[in-house]
């Protein structure tokens, strides 16, 4: 089933196709939320999101239950029946929505799945799950517990032996919403004074001197200066990258794997008298969103598509004084905000993304300036991506040198890893380079 179920939107069905298509057929969550999201009012649009990642959240758990419940898997075009059974659960287990409810909307849903002869076999699951109240009986498992595969759960407990429960609680926790407000065209308690004026609570993030943390969660392109370009919704994470770059006056400055374009624009808002700023891409899809997000902010960049690993199809041969490499990743780092990754993903997946990185930071160092910055950010809390991706590096290039953004740095633990819920932002990865015409590699104090 890889159109949205029935003419008539139902919700729960809906839900129930949005889990189904991204752990039967691989699909993102962008891919396929908003598809239905459109079907449904936008109170109704709240709940689809709440529900179908709450389900990715807690899909071990979920799992474990129905395999209790279920005397043999269904197959087929009835697989999609399962995903169903699992947000009733949800629901029953791990949500405010009345029991009733809960059973007899989802049992109903069957009907627009176009499985009514399953109707009675739902009610029975859910009533039996009610009846032995299996919510009560969670696992032990701290694998379960933390709603991860295998390999993900593994590959933090090797990487991080005394923090990894605080890390897979983190992943778990919904995140705020984070603005960055564009400083070219309003201050920051300005922006908060016109937040106030419609009823919407907002904080000054700390730490953050562009950054605005949403308490209310609302219609983004309904709050104030949207279309005008007052602000973009980027985490506190992300805004670190254009400070950490620390681009100056009429420099040339290469934006890679720029798309969507939030890193784009925030240097902009930091130095505006760029000599010239190029945001690169891959994917043309992605840039077109890159182009939509600089129209809005009335920013003005060179836009391009190009494969970073490959610069002679795209470079012009003019060096650049500052690279900003937002690099390929797992995305482990933004979970919490996006729970379909961690079911997207698998452990190979992970090698090639490291010899990519690795691959893509080789071919766009002859590109930049002796003297000039390299600045390596991933949105991982992976080792092998990072600090391990760095600290090779460094052992490769005699002309490499870590410029710190901690105390705690050294060539042979190189960058800052921001860990998912430090100081409310996402799990993030960002290590400093400089460029320099030395034979042997040394660390640059601040």
């Amino acid at each position: 089933m890889n159109t949205p179920p029935a003419k008539t939107p139902d919700l729960r069905a809906d839900a129930a196709w949005v889990v189904f298509q991204i752990l039967e057929h691989g699909k993102s969550s962008r891919d396929c939320l908003n598809t239905v999201q459109l079907r449904h009012a936008p109170k109704d649009r709240a709940w689809l999101q709440e529900m179908s990642m709450g389900v990715l959240r807690q899909l071990p758990q979920l799992q474990l239950w129905m395999r209790q419940l279920l005397d043999k898997p269904l197959k087929g075009n009835k697989k999609i029946v399962e995903h169903l059974i699992m947000l009733g659960l949800y629901q029953l287990a791990f949500s405010r929505v009345s029991a009733h409810a809960a059973v007899a909307e989802t049992v109903n849903a069957t009907q627009a799945l176009k499985a009514p002869g399953l109707k009675g076999l739902v009610n029975a699951v859910l009533r039996n799950f009610q009846r032995q109240e299996l919510s009560q009986q969670r696992s032990e498992d701290p694998r379960i517990q933390a709603g991860l595969p295998k390999w993900l759960y593994k590959m933090l407990v090797a990487d991080y032996p005394e923090h990894h429960q605080t890390i897979t609680q983190a992943m778990n926790t919904v995140a705020p919403i984070w603005l960055r407000i564009n400083r070219l065209k309003v201050s920051r308690e300005e922006y908060l004074q016109a937040l106030a004026q419609v009823n919407v609570k907002a904080e000054a993030a700390p730490h953050h001197p562009d950054a605005v943390i949403l308490h209310t969660r609302t219609d983004i392109p309904g709050l104030p200066g949207f279309d005008e370009g007052w602000f973009a919704v980027q985490d506190g994470a992300a805004q670190l990258a254009a400070p950490y770059l620390q681009p100056a006056p009429h420099e040339r400055v290469l934006d890679c794997c720029a798309a969507p374009g939030g890193k784009t624009g925030h240097l902009l808002e930091r130095q505006p008298d760029l000599a010239h700023l190029l945001a690169l891409d891959f994917d043309a899809q992605r840039l077109a969103r890159v182009s939509e997000n600089m129209q809005r902010l009335q920013h003005q960049v060179t836009i391009q598509q190009g494969d970073a690993s490959m610069p002679e199809s795209w470079w012009d041969g003019q060096l650049f004084d500052r690279i900003l490499l937002d690099a390929p990743c797992s995305a482990t780092g933004v979970i919490r905000r996006h729970p379909d990754i961690r079911w997207l993903r698998n452990k190979a997946d992970i090698e090639q993304l490291v010899l990519l990185q690795a691959t893509i930071v080789e071919a766009l160092w002859p590109t930049l300036k002796p003297g000039g910055t390299l600045l390596y950010a991933t949105c991982s809390v992976l080792r092998a991506e990072n600090t391990d991706q760095m600290r090779k590096f460094l052992a490769r290039h005699a002309d490499a040198s870590l410029q710190p953004l901690t105390d705690a740095e050294t060539p042979e633990c190189p960058g800052r890893q921001i860990l998912p819920g430090e100081q409310q932002m996402d799990g993030f990865y960002y290590c400093r380079l400089i460029k320099s015409h030395n034979t042997e590699p040394r660390l640059q104090s601040e």
